[in-house]
């Protein structure tokens, strides 16, 4: 196995781990909640509109042409891999080499599709929220994030 696959996986298992069992690098002070308005809240923090959020903004008008796109690659994709197959039946043998450019344009594709999906949606996207009676962007958060106010959980919304 080459070193860098091995790094990612023990990383993504580190990853794993640590959210499983909630530990922390830097845990920081929890925020005190009154006894009888436990459980009724929610956590949110000012979201930090930063150069990712906006680049990722800025494409999602053009999402629909983004997956038009992707769609017909797919498509071109699998007739590649369809002719492939093909000629290997014709010739009653398997040929590796004619699986070459099919399994190239695979691994192009999938890395392709990987970073746009990065790019158009950052962790923000998922997490943003709106809260009644305030107009500030807003994401959840834990309570013992930095910045966090806790919120009535009727008054946040997606």
């Amino acid at each position: 196995m080459k070193p860098m696959m091995l790094f990612s996986i023990i990383a993504l298992t580190m990853i794993v781990i640590a959210a499983s069992f909630d530990l922390q690098i830097a845990p920081s002070e929890v925020i005190q909640i009154p006894a009888n308005l436990m459980g009724q809240e929610l956590y949110v923090c000012p979201a930090a509109n930063n150069m990712w959020d906006s680049f990722s903004q800025s494409l999602h008008p053009f999402m629909r042409n983004i997956t038009m796109i992707f769609f017909f690659v797919v498509m071109l994709l699998t007739f590649s891999w369809g002719w492939a197959l093909y000629q290997n039946l014709l010739s009653d043998s398997f040929k590796r080499e004619s699986f070459s450019k099919p399994w190239k344009f695979t691994k192009f594709t999938f890395w392709v599709a990987v970073i746009v999906v990065l790019l158009m949606f950052t962790p923000n996207h998922f997490r943003t929220v709106h809260v009644q009676g305030s107009d500030a962007s807003w994401v959840l958060c834990e309570s013992d994030t930095p910045g966090a106010k806790p919120v009535r959980a009727e008054a946040v919304y997606n």
